[in-house]
């Protein structure tokens, strides 16, 4: 049964669009060729501002931001720049392990 309604509807919609491209008239054709001064284009649109993030962990009196994490854990493993930082927050054992760059690999104190 479904499939019959879906075969009825199908032939419904094609039906729709052949009558609308039968009732549309014909495109004009213009010859002359429309030139736009500086005057008439529109401003470029002002971008979106960038989506702003933040993580905040809080835990034993204290918060620290994941911001902070990750520079604390390149700091420790010695590394300045680097493509991919992943952090792990453990607050019921109070530690944070890290992996830099899937090479470099530790952990610290969350407090």
């Amino acid at each position: 049964m479904a499939k019959k309604n879906e075969t009825a509807v199908t032939e419904e919609v094609k039906a729709t669009v052949a009558e609308a491209a039968e009732k549309k008239p014909a495109a004009k054709k213009t010859t002359a060729a429309k030139k736009t001064t500086a005057a008439e284009k529109k401003p470029a649109a002002k971008k979106a501002a960038a989506e702003e993030r933040k993580v905040v962990i809080q835990a034993n009196g204290g918060e620290i931001t994941g911001t902070e994490l990750i520079d604390k854990a390149k700091s420790i493993a010695g590394v300045k720049t680097a493509n991919k930082v992943v952090v792990y927050v453990r607050p019921e054992i109070n530690k944070v392990f890290y992996v830099i760059d899937d090479e470099k690999f530790g952990d610290f104190d969350l407090a």
